[in-house]
């Protein structure tokens, strides 16, 4: 049973307090209010959720989904899917144009150039382009 004032006001039911130490020698303690399971097996479930959460985490430094346009499921689904596959679609083509920069890098590049006509491995040079003259391909000539 839960001890403090308001916890207790807000979880008046029993709960049970399971140890476990894994693999890696840490020992790691949950709550629960499921009776019923093994430790052992209340320990997986924990482990398994750990593992959303840092999929979760990946998602959110990866992908660029700063928030959900729907709320269902399969909204939620269908916009995860749609992101992996854009990091998948840019994961291949920088393997295939050998590009150096990293794939976060390349995001950076396409999503505020995403307007431009320029050809795609132009956007991803190094240097300077420049022409005759000294002026930058990327400027306009407003005085000739």
């Amino acid at each position: 049973m839960l001890t403090g004032f308001y916890p207790k006001q807000r979880y008046p039911e029993a709960l049970r307090r399971i140890k476990h130490r894994d693999p890696e020698g840490r020992g790691l303690v949950f709550l629960t209010n499921d009776f019923s399971l093994p430790a052992l097996t209340i320990a997986e479930l924990y482990k398994a959720r750990w593992q959303i959460e840092l999929f979760f985490k990946w998602i959110k430094q990866h992908l660029r989904i700063k928030a959900f346009f729907g709320t269902s499921a399969n909204a939620v689904k269908t916009q995860i899917w749609i992101a992996v596959c854009v990091y998948l679609l840019i994961a291949i083509t920088k393997k295939r144009l050998k590009i150096e920069q990293s794939l976060y890098t390349i995001l950076q590049i396409l999503s505020v150039s995403v307007f431009e006509k320029i050809p795609l491995l132009q956007a991803f040079q190094d240097g300077e382009c420049k022409i005759n003259g000294g002026d930058f391909c990327n400027q306009l000539q407003l005085f000739d």
